[in-house]
């Protein structure tokens, strides 16, 4: 088939979406599928932007493209279903999580102003016309689908992306806990901190990656006195990520509410227990409290989960095994690209 993927880009932000994008248009060509990538930049703001790059996209007609008829379209972030195409399926990262869940919370830039609540309107509006054409949505978790249909009452079926690679592995259960993604503050970052004060072991923490939030850090770090226990090495390439994964003792995501978390995955796949939180989302249809990793919900209780596998090395190693089965349930990328493409 003709295949185009429509998906958004914010310039010099890379993630989980990218990952996902990257990896869909590789298992599409792998399928034999005839597939261009379609993106425009993604701007929120000034207000009225949304609902100018929601036109832009609505006025996109990719039925048919310099005399060649495009089958199936397949969309992943908003604005991108309000493309028009017969044949428009949506796998769903996330919707524009600021006009809906995040809407009152530290994490939403909209307040109560008139112009705010007419964008978030028109969110609702532009997804409620794009989403209702789609011949078929997946989403990438079952907390997205849950979101959508508490939201917008429309089902999605839950449709989980595999990893970037199959590289990952274990080496050792050494003395450090990891992170790595975007350093903005719905990553909760300061639990780990607050949680390493409280430890009675010599762990340490790598945090890898870079965002808003890592100066703040940096010098929260420094504040409280953990600057001999606490690395921010930055942005980190596949190979190096690889291997980070593969010494550390377990791995800290405790997101809020995250869509799905790609780092849950990885660290299940290199054999490492998890540390995460009661509220954080798409990581607790992976993790199970004292199966394969912890769910904490103070840092006092994070403190306690580090101690114990600092101390016992063979917990860590029985926790990892346990992850590693978990994760077996990821499909391939073959598969999720002919799920995508089944038209009947």
């Amino acid at each position: 088939m003709n295949i185009v993927v429509c998906h958004i880009q914010v310039p010099y932000v890379s993630g989980g979406a990218e990952v996902l994008r990257d990896g869909l248009l590789g298992a599409l060509q792998a399928e034999g599928h005839q597939v261009e990538l379609v993106q425009m930049p993604f701007k929120w703001y000034p207000r009225a932007n949304l609902e100018r790059q929601a036109l832009a996209w609505r006025m996109l007609d990719l039925e048919r493209v310099n005399g060649r008829t495009v089958d199936l379209v397949i969309c992943t972030k908003f604005p991108t279903w309000l493309v028009r195409h017969p044949r428009k399926v949506v796998w769903l990262v996330h919707q524009h999580r600021p006009a809906y869940d995040w809407y009152g919370t530290e994490f939403s830039d909209f307040n109560l102003s008139d112009e705010d609540r007419r964008a978030r309107r028109l969110v609702f509006e532009a997804d409620g016309l794009g989403l209702t054409e789609a011949s078929a949505i997946f989403t990438i978790s079952k907390n997205v689908a849950q979101r959508l249909l508490r939201y917008n009452g429309l089902p999605g079926t839950p449709l989980y992306p595999p990893t970037a690679h199959n590289l990952f592995h274990n080496t050792a259960y050494g003395d450090y806990l990891f992170f790595i993604g975007r350093i903005d503050r719905a990553k909760r970052l300061d639990l780990l901190l607050e949680a390493l004060c409280l430890t009675k072991t010599n762990v340490r923490a790598i945090i890898a990656g870079t965002g808003t939030e890592t100066e703040r850090l940096k010098a929260r770090v420094k504040a409280l006195g953990l600057s001999g226990r606490v690395e921010f090495p930055g942005r980190v390439s596949d190979s190096e990520a690889v291997e980070l994964y593969a010494g550390a003792l377990a791995v800290y995501y405790a997101p809020d509410d995250e869509d799905y978390g790609y780092v849950t995955i990885e660290a299940m796949r290199s054999q490492k227990a998890v540390l995460t939180a009661p509220d954080s989302g798409g990581v607790l249809e992976f993790v199970r409290d004292g199966e394969n990793g912890f769910i904490c919900d103070s840092p006092v209780a994070f403190a306690t989960a580090i101690d114990r596998l600092y101390v016992d090395r063979n917990l860590a190693a029985r926790l990892g095994n346990v992850g590693l089965s978990t994760v077996a349930t990821v499909p391939a990328w073959s598969e999720v690209a002919q799920r995508l493409t089944r038209l009947d």
